[in-house]
């Protein structure tokens, strides 16, 4: 079964691109091979070459992996901070609607 394939947005690949980027600089920071890091992240080195280079097919879990082993920084260095801003956006969340429906089309044609 082949899946449709998908156009990402602008954004989307230049994230992807960076975070690729991002996790290159700080593999060569700490002089570590391509499969080094594969290993580190439990993936094939063809997977890691792929995470650095920023291919957006790469599951997301291993992409932050590879990103929080390498140093990068997600949604900040602090912990601590990470921590707050979840709980800011679970309470956010509480204050939504569970389920999300389009809203009515109101005829206002008098």
């Amino acid at each position: 079964m082949t899946h449709p394939t998908r156009t990402l947005s602008p954004p989307a690949l230049e994230a992807a691109k960076m975070l690729g980027a991002a996790v290159r600089v700080g593999r060569r920071q700490r002089r570590w091979t391509v499969a080094e890091l594969a290993e580190r992240v439990g993936v094939t080195e063809a997977t890691m070459l792929k995470v650095e280079a920023g291919d957006p097919g790469v599951r997301l879990g291993i992409a932050l992996e590879a990103a929080a082993l390498t140093g990068v920084p997600l949604f900040g260095e602090d912990r601590a901070r990470r921590r707050l801003e979840l709980r800011h956006l679970d309470d956010r969340l509480s204050l939504l609607p569970q389920k999300v429906r389009p809203p009515r089309k109101v005829d206002d044609d008098f």
